[in-house]
């Protein structure tokens, strides 16, 4: 299983990668706040090599802050908490 923790903000979340087993696969990066960073993280959660049913993503509820990652991420079959 792959583990996404995700600390939102308003402008550019920063986001780390990790396997369950504690490897880290991509150090804290930060992406933009739009679709064009969320596409960066699914290429790096791609990149991966893992089912998509595998890869868990965590993040905090910041309101609307959240809402665009969690939707984007929702539309793109992954389990978000």
């Amino acid at each position: 299983m792959i583990c996404v923790g995700i600390d939102v903000s308003k402008d550019k979340p920063n986001c780390f990668i990790f396997s369950f087993e504690g490897v880290v696969l991509a150090d804290v990066f930060t992406i933009p706040n739009n679709t064009e960073g969320f596409n960066t993280l699914l290429d790096k959660l791609r990149a991966c090599s893992a089912p998509q049913n595998s890869i868990k993503v965590g993040l905090e509820a910041t309101g609307h802050c959240s809402y665009n990652i969690l939707g984007f991420l929702l539309d793109n079959g992954l389990a978000t908490y």
